[in-house]
């Protein structure tokens, strides 16, 4: 039975210009022990949903929100606010994108790891005190004790970020969410944070949800991944298969933007073009077609469902190509083709490569 399952979650927001489709008919499975990446651009709706999932969106008095959310037995859309308060932070956890403005500047770290610790156990301060210096150790910070008498702002990026893990990890909970850990941190610390998590997933048992834009991220740590794009998801595999043999022409563009080390030094980036869509004027059909080299006419005015590939039901994309020509699609691409030369080769009509205007346009 999965620890986290959610199913049909969908989150709007009405304002002033319309209504927000954040979240669409999003669903995903996450195992204790195991770890799922959410990866997208920014917009795609990643970090509503797990926003969500933490019952946080239900304070935005404009918001509205459908589907299910079961953890561990418990509905956390039909809970409580008594009952979520009960979970979050001691069960469910969540490390924020920014440590800085999560972490409150006018007291001292090893405070507000306390105050995390009796929030939830009934132990004494100084009890709690030496939980914070653990997780703090735990978590690589040196001389635990003394940096707990800390104040946020005499850390560095990489340890207010490490600090932000030691208060998700600090009641062991069952589910971790990290949105975005590595932002903003050089790759010696992303690597090491990277690393961080993994063992702990090992040590303590826990779930991750990992939020991130960067593939590379999610390749280090989780087992299966789920890509999203304007508000829905479009693929969904194992980490291993997506990575091997992805399906989605949004996924191939994540894949072909990350710098490899195989290619040569001063071989340029390749760019998804255009940007994701507005999220109150979404396109017709395939929310993607505005970008995709491989856009048909019925594509336009069909939205694709998320499929199972045949044979292999653990894979799932929503894409209105056939399978086959997928397959061959991303042959090409992955031998150097560009979009319209693997186009051309596979036979498949389209409007080819689009420009930078048309996507502007599309947003």
């Amino acid at each position: 039975m999965a620890l986290l399952e959610v199913s049909g979650l969908t989150v709007s927001f009405d304002t002033e210009d319309g209504v927000v489709q954040a979240v669409d008919d999003v669903s995903y499975t996450v195992d204790a022990g195991c770890a799922l990446g959410i990866v997208g651009e920014s917009g795609s709706g990643k970090s509503v949903s797990s926003l969500s999932v933490m019952g946080l969106t239900r304070f935005a008095g404009n918001a509205r929100i459908s589907g299910e959310v079961r953890f561990d037995g418990h509905d956390l859309l039909a809970a409580g606010d008594e009952e979520l308060r009960r979970l979050r932070g001691n069960e469910i956890a969540m490390i924020f994108q920014d440590p800085l403005s999560s972490l409150h500047p006018f007291f001292r770290v090893g405070d507000q790891l306390v105050e995390a610790v009796r929030a939830h156990r009934d132990v004494s301060r100084a009890r709690a005190l030496d939980r914070a210096v653990e997780m703090l150790g735990l978590v690589g910070i040196p001389e635990p004790r003394r940096c707990a008498s800390c104040y946020p702002h005499e850390f560095s990026g990489g340890m207010r970020q490490r600090v932000m893990i030691a208060m998700g990890l600090i009641n062991e909970p069952k589910l971790l969410i990290a949105d975005e850990p590595t932002t903003a941190l050089d790759v010696t610390v992303q690597a090491q944070i990277l690393e961080l998590l993994a063992r702990l997933q090992r040590e303590l048992d826990t779930a991750i949800v990992l939020i991130t834009h960067d593939l590379g991220v999610v390749a280090e740590v989780t087992d299966d991944v789920a890509v999203m794009y304007a508000g829905r998801i479009v693929e969904q595999a194992p980490t291993e298969r997506l990575f091997a043999r992805p399906q989605h022409p949004y996924t191939w563009g994540l894949l072909q933007s990350i710098p490899r080390v195989d290619h040569r030094r001063d071989e340029p980036l390749v760019p998804i073009p255009g940007r994701p869509p507005s999220l109150i004027l979404r396109p017709s059909g395939c929310a993607f077609h505005p970008r995709c080299p491989y856009v048909q006419e019925h594509h336009k005015r069909i939205v694709p469902p998320l499929e199972p590939l045949a044979g292999d039901p653990a894979h799932s994309v929503a894409c209105l190509l056939a399978e086959e020509q997928r397959r061959e699609l991303w042959s090409r691409l992955r031998a150097g083709a560009t979009p319209d030369e693997a186009r051309a080769a596979v036979g498949v009509p389209g409007q080819g490569a689009p420009v930078l205007r048309e996507g502007l346009e599309a947003g």
